[in-house]
């Protein structure tokens, strides 16, 4: 055994214990090929105005495992696109048919809070829930899953994710692929950890409940490092981080560039190519890639550069960072492999939608957050340096979350400066309900390419500005959450909730 290679064991094996990661990956996932790049139903709600879902206990199979034991939307793992025409109304029967109470949130729709699915609109077991959803936005991919507190991350987890799609039929029109699974492909992007046979495992040691919870594995729509049969054509790929709290920094193997042209609101106004895209738990993009000259090529990730500031939480975050240098940290998504078809698409647009609003200059009011990190009520390194060894507890503004207090109350129709400031660590900070505009994030500058456009989730590092429109009602009983979208951080106490009238 050469210096690296027990350098690059000892590490890992270090890593492994003080960090909660598996040292190595289990024998199944290291044999046999690839698997074919599932596809998750396509349910088109534009004509029916009618979905209906059921939240069910599953069995499924990652990989040559043992069965592990899953949840899933209509299925045992994940759920279905729901693809909806802007300006109708969607009436939802949702029936909850696990043992556990949930809610199930519209991640990007601007809904009203009766019917947006926070924590406060929690199911009992076998029971039905009834909303109708009034889709009044621009086209864009949004998501729905679980988000029953403090269970989200363990249940999102498992499998509670779906897609939702708001089309207008006009892609045709503005140049773009749209048919499912052939040049359209949507892509839930999640990592996990598992046994030795295989199975799911969600076991929180102290370095995951910190910073969230990360898997070894790339899952791309519940299969792990697929590979996916495209068309010599300009290909179409919408991609959603579902994961609990990684990272990606999404790059081609032979460098060809991604083109940019939608984020989670909506459409840019042209596509723009860039060669990384940076991606945090619960955005969405929405990219084109030409295959036209075939070859295949892997979708990869770089290291999740999430790990932290100094004291004792640096220290472990530089042990994950050097054994992830040691161990070869690029991981592997999914490959794609040109067929001898051709899509509908063999050019790039040079216009998608209309110029982006002017950025706001004028605001009813300016709110201030903070993300917390704390040790018993306190934060976190000042916890630490005091001796407090209790486990760690999320909050903003110094305060974890709780359900009977209001935080915040905004009036309906109102434009906000929002300054959301996070400590120690990345966190991506997603509103309930609303749209926003970055003003500024950490470059200091223009927002770097993720930021432009309308967003409803952004990743905050350090500090960020954001013009916040409020368009839709909340109430008291049904207030909108806004939170880190790190899932063990929201379950912690991340979280707060406002009111608009």
């Amino acid at each position: 055994m050469n210096r690296r290679r027990f350098l690059k064991h000892s590490l890992a094996t270090a890593a492994a214990a003080t960090l909660g990661a598996p040292a190595t990956r289990t024998a199944w996932a290291r044999t046999g090929s690839r698997p074919r790049l599932p596809l998750p139903t396509l349910i088109d709600v534009s004509k029916s105005g009618r979905l209906d879902l059921t939240a069910q206990q599953g069995r499924h199979i990652f990989g040559s495992g043992e069965p592990s034991h899953t949840y899933g939307y209509n299925q045992d793992y994940l759920g279905p696109i729901v693809r909806a025409r802007r300006g109708q109304e969607v009436a939802v029967r949702l029936r909850n048919g696990l043992d556990e109470p949930l809610a199930t949130h519209w991640h990007g729709l601007l809904v009203p809070g009766n019917v947006d699915g926070g924590p406060h609109q929690a199911i009992d077991p076998g029971a039905v829930w009834e909303p109708v959803l009034p889709i009044d936005q621009p086209p864009s991919t949004a998501w729905f899953h679980a988000h029953t507190h403090p269970h989200t991350a363990r249940q999102v987890y498992a499998g509670l994710a779906g897609v939702f799609q708001i089309d207008d039929g006009q892609d045709d029109a503005r140049g773009l692929p749209h048919e499912h699974g052939i040049d359209d492909f949507t892509l839930i992007l999640q990592d996990r950890r598992f046994d030795g046979a295989g199975r799911l495992e969600y076991r929180l040691g102290m370095f995951d409940r910190m910073h969230g919870f990360r898997g070894d594995r790339i899952l791309v729509n519940g299969a792990v490092n697929p590979r996916a049969e495209v068309p010599r054509s300009l290909v179409r790929l919408r991609l959603l981080n579902g994961s609990n709290a990684r990272i990606y920094h999404l790059r081609l193997s032979d460098g060809r560039p991604m083109h940019l042209i939608a984020s989670d609101a909506g459409y840019l106004p042209q596509p723009i190519a860039t060669d990384e895209l940076r991606l945090a738990p619960g955005e969405r993009f929405e990219v084109l890639v030409d295959f036209r000259e075939g070859g295949e090529v892997e979708l990869l990730t770089g290291p999740d550069r999430n790990q932290g500031g100094p004291g004792m939480m640096g220290m472990m975050g530089a042990l994950r960072s050097q054994a992830s240098a040691l161990l070869g940290d690029d991981l592997p998504v999914l490959s794609f492999h040109p067929n001898d078809t051709h899509g509908s698409v063999d050019r790039l647009p040079d216009t998608i939608s209309d110029a982006l609003d002017a950025l706001p200059t004028e605001f009813v009011r300016h709110r201030r957050f903070s993300l917390d990190m704390m040790l018993g009520g306190m934060p976190m390194m000042r916890g630490m340096m005091g001796g407090g060894m209790a486990g760690p507890t999320m909050g903003i503004n110094g305060r974890p979350f709780d359900m009977g207090r209001l935080d915040e109350q905004v009036r309906l129709g109102a434009i906000e400066h929002w300054t959301v400031e996070s400590d120690m660590l990345m966190h991506p900070f997603h509103i309930h309900g609303v749209h926003f505009q970055v003003l500024a994030d950490e470059t200091g500058r223009s927002p770097r390419l993720e930021n432009r456009g309308e967003k409803d989730t952004m990743l905050v590092d350090g500090r960020a500005e954001l013009a916040v429109t409020f368009t839709q009602p909340a109430d008291q009983k049904t207030p909108f959450m806004y939170h880190c979208h790190v899932l063990e951080h929201e379950d912690a106490g991340m979280m707060g909730q406002l009111t608009v009238s």
